[in-house]
């Protein structure tokens, strides 16, 4: 009762109620107006029995389905990135003649990895929170997102444009908030001086809002196309919301790293870690496939101040989900007894061409030849690079509290404007 006293509102266009199970189906539903429960689905034309109501949404080989997917792809494939805190933390140890050493000062980096592992029987465990507003998709703000559909070629080889009602479009202004809250419970043991294993389970909520509104743009005088009304009186103007929250478990991190080399001045070790899909795809709690990456880790002691470099390559199994290579640059340095400043630079950058790409402009040739592009989200590569700045205070003589700062350079991807992470670790 409630769709249809919605959508008899016709003075004031069509409102669409949610229809959809998950959150992944809520970024679609965004682009259904009307009752069908479809995207680009046109109830007006339906119900006249006209034979446009589902012009626009079998157009696939214009890639108005494609558009839609791309977007969904986006928001899902981002929302499983939060990264994993280091493997050790706090002070670092080594038995030499049965007695431990320590082999680092400082509490040590917050993302980067350093060499030393945490020294056999050691235990670190901690837990944090991050928050995530998600702002932009390749440089273009969430809350403006332009898109324009085109026409099925319903005559197939006259070109599109015959007949003359292909030239209509539907323009969409989209906006998108979305937003984690992700709570991590990470734990790593010295199972050697020279072998650690460790695990990170996150709970994660994803909440995500949006309104769209679509105009139909008639390319003549009959409007053949409409949300609603009559082809003598139509609605051509529409708009959508959808709401949705979900919390459960993230995807859960494996991890191991092996200390290869270690001396009074630096050392080196391989680090490797599996995500595995314990997160609902469909709730936009994990990214649905495995991922496994692989890090070369050396780092130096200079008094106070330990530099480290990581080097390696992160494997997605996904269809629509790069690879890349990864780099890590940066420095944990105690500025005093209890306090430890620890900056990243982290970079990624994709192998091969862009999986998660969007479909090319849309010719119409008749009766005048001209281009539909379909959105204003550029259609390039998402190489990412983050500054990490942070700080870890030491608590007592086994407990930090840790608080650090995310920011994105660059456009490329679904960014926030920074990501924040305050938590406690506590190493015995």
């Amino acid at each position: 009762m409630l769709h249809r006293a919605i959508a008899a509102c016709l003075v004031l266009g069509v409102s669409a109620p949610l229809h959809a199970q998950g959150l992944r189906d809520q970024v679609a539903q965004l682009f259904s107006f009307g009752d069908c429960g479809r995207p680009l689905c046109l109830d007006g034309s339906i119900n006249a029995e006209n034979g446009h109501g589902e012009h626009y949404l079998r157009a696939v080989e214009q890639g108005n389905l494609a558009l839609i997917g791309f977007l969904t792809d986006a928001i899902g494939l981002n929302v499983a990135s939060v990264p994993v805190p280091a493997t050790s933390s706090g002070a670092t140890f080594a038995f030499q003649g049965g007695v431990p050493v320590k082999t680092s000062v400082s509490a040590g980096p917050f993302l980067g990895e350093r060499a030393p592992t945490l020294g056999r029987g050691r235990l670190l465990i901690g837990a944090n929170v991050t928050s995530v507003n998600f702002t932009t998709l390749r440089g273009v703000p969430l809350h403006n997102l332009q898109f324009t559909f085109a026409h099925q070629d319903v005559a197939e080889g006259s070109g599109l444009g015959v007949p003359a009602f292909e030239n209509d479009v539907i323009d969409v202004t989209a906006g998108l908030d979305v937003n984690l809250l992700v709570t991590q419970f990470f734990t790593t043991y010295g199972i050697t001086d020279w072998l650690d294993l460790g695990v990170a389970v996150p709970l994660v909520n994803t909440s995500l809002t949006g309104r769209a509104t679509a105009q139909i743009v008639p390319f003549g005088d009959n409007a053949p196309h409409f949300f609603a009304g009559t082809s003598e009186n139509p609605v051509l103007r529409a708009t959508s919301f959808v709401e949705g929250s979900k919390t459960g478990i993230g995807d859960v991190a494996v991890r191991a790293k092996v200390n290869l080399s270690r001396g009074a001045r630096g050392g080196f070790s391989l680090l490797g870690d599996v995500r595995l899909p314990t997160g609902d795809e469909e709730e936009l709690l994990g990214a649905g496939e495995l991922s496994a990456r692989g890090l070369a880790v050396t780092s130096a002691r200079l008094g106070d101040f330990t530099p480290h470099l990581n080097v390696g390559y992160l494997y997605r199994s996904g269809e629509r989900q790069n690879s890349a290579f990864l780099g890590i640059l940066g420095f944990d340095h105690l500025l005093a007894a209890n306090v430890t400043f620890a900056a990243d630079l982290l970079t990624e950058r994709q192998v091969g061409g862009n999986k998660l790409s969007l479909p090319g402009p849309v010719t119409i040739e008749q009766p005048f030849r001209r281009v539909v592009i379909p959105t204003t989200i550029p259609d390039e590569r998402d190489d990412l690079t983050n500054l990490s700045i942070g700080f870890k205070f030491a608590a007592g003589s086994s407990l930090t509290v840790v608080a650090n700062t995310l920011v994105p350079l660059g456009r490329a991807g679904l960014r926030p404007d920074a990501v924040w992470t305050g938590g406690l670790e506590y190493n015995f």
